[in-house]
């Protein structure tokens, strides 16, 4: 959980650290609006880091320049579980993270990010834009000083790295896992201790035994965090994870004094980022995974079979748990799981796959 914190209070804290970073109010410099965009992860890091320069200069080319984004990578301003607090404070004018680090603010935020067995990065992207997914999450946001944008998803993640071999259930207890949001909850049931750390600081933790094992995203970037130098066994599929959505949250006032004409800019940006990351994402993963498996020695396996078995019994109990512990995500998982319904009927009728599986 991060610590909530007020506007002026955020403002002595970066006032006392010297940032000199102003509040509630974007930059105005030679006629146009700069806005500073404080990430969960390092700057230019491959896919999220890249991604975020990527959002910015399709909103500066749509505008004309008018409009400008200048990206923080994490720890630059604030720590990555500072950054929500920070935006909606004022010190930062939009965020770069995930919803599901912010579940101790609210458990319906999970739903804005990924959850166990859930939406593919397709279907998430129906839900906001045709289910109602959206407005509920403006809903959330204004609670909490900030509009919401979906800006990029990873599509299907792994299931994460291990220093050693998983054979069954009983080898997760007592592991120490950097596993977070519902996920890392399931994986409780089972006997690990969760932890929740920021990425730049994974592989440091796996490689000093800090952890045992850890989920980052997917081959793309985990090669880049080189997790294989500290762990050998990569495991498939990513239950926790079918689509994971990434975030930007623009603080309220912010967004409120622009123009019409520069949030649709935002929007139209952020829409096609979203379609931009993900067709990346699913390019890049399998040429990183042969040289994980082939030039690195990785071993991939599959989770056994108990393991996925237990999952899928524990994840309804722990989903429900957690969304009756607040009215907003009770409303917010009605919905998810009406629209998630439907969407599995659909799926079993027009999922392509279903109609090449005897294609050479």
């Amino acid at each position: 959980m991060t610590t909530k914190l007020t506007r002026r209070g955020f403002a002595k804290a970066t006032l006392a650290t010297g940032t000199g970073i102003g509040l509630a109010t974007p930059a105005l410099a030679q006629g146009g609006t700069e806005l500073r965009m404080l990430m969960c992860w390092p700057k230019n890091f491959p896919g999220l880091g890249t991604s975020a320069e990527r959002f910015a200069e399709r909103v500066n080319i749509a505008s004309n320049g008018a409009l400008r984004i200048n990206v923080f990578g994490a720890g630059e301003i604030v720590a990555p579980f500072e950054v929500l607090d920070a935006v909606a404070a004022g010190a930062g004018d939009m965020s770069h993270d995930t919803s599901y680090y912010w579940f101790g603010k609210d458990p319906a935020f999970v739903y804005f990010a990924t959850v166990p067995f859930g939406l593919t990065a397709d279907e998430h992207f129906t839900w906001l834009k045709f289910g109602g997914g959206q407005e509920l999450w403006d809903k959330l946001g204004a609670e909490h000083g900030v509009k919401p944008l979906a800006v990029l998803n990873t599509g299907a993640q792994m299931g994460g790295w291990f220093k050693d071999e998983i054979k069954s259930a009983d080898d997760l207890q007592g592991l120490r896992v950097r596993y977070p949001g519902l996920g890392g909850q399931m994986l409780a049931e089972l006997g690990a201790t969760p932890t929740n750390i920021p990425g730049g600081e994974l592989y440091t933790a796996l490689d000093s035994g800090t952890i045992d094992g850890l989920e980052w995203i997917a081959p793309w970037n985990d090669l880049a965090f080189g997790f294989h130098r500290a762990a050998k066994h990569y495991y498939y599929p990513g239950f926790h994870e079918m689509g994971h959505s990434i975030s930007t949250y623009i603080n309220a006032e912010v967004w409120s004094g622009l123009s019409e004409q520069e949030k649709t800019i935002l929007q139209t940006a952020a829409d096609a980022e979203y379609g931009t990351s993900l067709a990346e994402y699913n390019a890049r993963n399998l040429a990183a995974l042969n040289t994980l498996v082939d030039e690195h020695g990785v071993q991939l396996h599959q989770w056994p079979d108990d393991i996925i078995a237990k999952m899928q019994e524990i994840a309804p109990g722990i989903i429900k748990a957690s969304a009756a512990s607040s009215p907003l995500a009770t409303e917010i998982h009605a919905s998810w799981v009406g629209f998630r319904n439907e969407q599995k009927r659909w799926g079993e009728i027009g999922e392509y796959f279903n109609a090449r599986l005897k294609q050479g």
